[in-house]
């Protein structure tokens, strides 16, 4: 691919996210049109919206090359990052809706009462927008890098201009119309070439690839011996993760009652199963025809079309895959800044449209130095981590605070500090514990229990916190709050039929 094609893909998705948000521009007036397009939302058109900043570069992306690395176990990734949608059905969505929040802050504060919580959960909900932005912003650099020629930096600011702007523009009505378009680009341009892919490989007598050793020696956590215990913790973190997303979460503020919110659950399961296959077939056609990019990995899908066809259509291939990831990579961050600036906001700007457009352009800026500043990591694996801390915090308090009558402020706030102190400190943990693993000579067994438990920590982390929520609450019950009834009540009250 020559830089001016990989270019003008890149531009003409950004073109057209600049346009359709100036759509939203021209409906976007009131501060219920910023945070929360009026709860005017329709199943169908949210289900898109979310299915659009949902599949991020992990899962454009990473998900291919690690199916290509990992085989039948990088499997887990996709059913993940779906079923856990499924939790979000059963357990959140509707009742979560009809609480009549604009944030997750605003939840927590209606439902304890307390601007201890609120402030607690505001500092998650920043974070953790922030952490999985830099994934967002590494993968658009690594596109920019390996399509253009240029500095991997400008796509990463690149990516930052474009979402600000329409960001500031429309606020989450603009935005539920930039990240639709955007969900249906992103499966368009990931099905054509996997399906042309596959039938060129499959009609064209394109045989096997005879040198597999090409996949060894490149890092597969999830085939070691421990492998089980890290399988077993993924799952956790991406079911119970998908619950706390405060992207994912503030979509469903949208819609206009809790009935549409569940209906939009359902079609986004449906359209999830759909889109996952064709990256699960780019992992599995480079792994079988050209494993040598193996070493490439959250590149593949942009490579393999020119690698398998050669020539201009192999290149128009790849460029429309280049064209769906920066899509990828716009939809999600846009999500997410919307999410933060949403929480900064009302904390700190007045909650009004004009400290949204401020709050929008300054929490772009720390992720976008992190970017800068952090090394590269694997796509699928550095955010599913960040699920992994979602699960340990923000899930918990959705939870307890939906189904529990007895949380109190103390138990919340307990729990939440928990499960954010020990899954930050395991992974800055991981860091050390892995490189005393793997050196070489004799590794105490116990160095290698703790490596693998710091790694992938969901699975005593969300326990963890779950279990010092109910506990606190439980000694702190005299202090459960006075409007716990009644908002329960709401939440939980059967809504009217058509």
């Amino acid at each position: 691919m020559t830089p001016a094609i990989g270019l003008s893909a890149i531009g003409l998705v950004a073109a057209a996210t600049v346009l359709v948000g100036f759509y939203g521009l021209r409906i976007s007036r009131t501060t219920g049109d910023f945070y929360v397009a009026s709860r005017t939302v329709r199943p169908w058109w949210n289900a898109s919206a979310i299915g659009g900043e949902y599949l991020s570069a992990a899962s454009f992306l990473g998900v291919a090359g690690l199916i290509m690395v990992t085989g039948a176990t990088g499997l887990w990734y996709p059913v993940g990052y779906t079923a856990g949608f499924l939790m979000l059905l059963l357990f959140v969505a509707a009742p979560l809706r009809r609480s009549g929040a604009y944030t997750v802050p605003d939840f927590a504060a209606a439902r304890l009462g307390s601007l201890a919580a609120r402030r607690t959960t505001s500092v998650l909900v920043v974070l953790i927008g922030w952490l999985y932005i830099v994934p967002q912003l590494q993968g658009a650099a690594l596109a920019v890098r390996i399509t253009t020629g240029l500095p991997g930096w400008t796509g990463s600011a690149a990516v930052v201009a474009v979402v600000v702007l329409a960001v500031m523009l429309g606020g989450m009505r603009s935005i539920t119309f930039v990240q639709a378009f955007q969900f249906w680009l992103k499966l368009a341009a990931i099905a054509v070439p996997a399906v042309f892919l596959a039938l060129h490989f499959a009609g064209q007598g394109v045989e096997p690839s005879s040198d597999p050793s090409a996949l060894d020696g490149i890092p597969n956590q999830l085939g070691t011996p421990d492998g089980g215990y890290r399988t077993v913790s993924l799952m956790v973190a991406l079911l119970f993760g998908t619950l706390g997303l405060p992207h994912v979460l503030v979509r469903f503020y949208t819609n206009p009652d809790g009935r549409t919110a569940r209906r939009t659950t359902v079609i986004v399961l449906g359209l999830l199963s759909v889109f996952y296959v064709f990256p699960t077939m780019f992992g599995v056609l480079g792994r079988l025809a050209a494993p040598e990019l193996a070493g490439e990995g959250d590149a593949l899908a942009i490579l393999l079309p020119q690698r398998l066809v050669p020539g201009p259509l192999g290149t128009a291939l790849s460029a429309l895959v280049l064209a769906g990831a920066m899509a990828a990579f716009l939809s999600t961050t846009s999500g997410l800044l919307v999410s933060v600036a949403g929480v900064i906001s009302q904390e700190f700007f007045g909650g009004n449209v004009r400290g949204f457009r401020a709050a929008a352009a300054l929490s772009a800026l720390v992720p976008l130095v992190a970017a800068l500043s952090a090394g590269p990591q694997a796509l699928a694996g550095s955010v599913g981590l960040v699920f992994a801390f979602t699960a340990s915090t923000i899930c918990p308090l959705l939870v307890l605070g939906i189904w529990w009558r007895r949380l109190t402020t103390v138990g919340a706030v307990a729990g939440m500090v928990t499960g954010a102190l020990a899954c930050g400190g395991a992974l800055v943990a991981s860091g050390v514990l892995g490189a005393a693993a793997a050196a070489s000579g004799p590794v105490d067994p116990a160095v290698k229990v703790a490596a693998a438990l710091c790694a992938q920590p969901a699975a005593w982390t969300v326990p963890l916190a779950f279990a010092v929520m109910a506990i606190v609450s439980r000694a702190s019950r005299r202090r459960v709050p006075r409007g716990a009834d009644r908002f329960l009540v709401r939440i939980h009250s059967p809504e009217p039929a058509d």
